[in-house]
């Protein structure tokens, strides 16, 4: 027979089981995308205006493409979580189900638009970039 007050039951759970975890995520994605960011910002902002070619090239090569995935994937994961614990504080009921299973719909399908638009640019890139070589 276990002799476990409710307090030792709960000892270290917080509500969920899973704040800590989730607290320490949402932490090291922002200083993650503190980084990311300005840097991506720099790189698109010098492709801003420029003819389809040279946004190609651009993007076709591999740091300013890596950064982008790394930037719509961590990006977008940090939305996903954020909005999830901001529905789970204000919704209620089957509203706050359909609202997580649309922020997360939405992130997955930013992700995986922009992954596959950076996929296509970098693909021409190293065709065009084989055809003239």
């Amino acid at each position: 027979m276990r002799y476990l007050t409710a307090r030792k039951r709960a000892e270290g759970k917080g509500a969920s089981g899973t704040g800590t975890e989730h607290h320490w995520y949402m932490t090291m994605s922002a200083v993650g995308l503190a980084f990311l960011v300005p840097v991506f910002v720099y790189i698109f902002g010098k492709t801003l205006g420029q003819g389809h070619e040279a946004v190609i090239e651009t993007f076709s090569r591999p740091f300013p493409a890596i950064l982008t995935a790394l930037t719509v994937v961590v990006g977008m994961r940090h939305f996903a979580k954020g909005a999830q614990m901001m529905i789970e504080d204000y919704a209620r009921g089957t509203s706050r189900k359909i609202g997580i299973i649309i922020a997360y719909s939405i992130s997955y399908a930013v992700t995986a638009v922009a992954l596959y638009a950076l996929a296509k640019m970098t693909f021409i890139g190293f065709i065009l970039g084989a055809m003239g070589a």
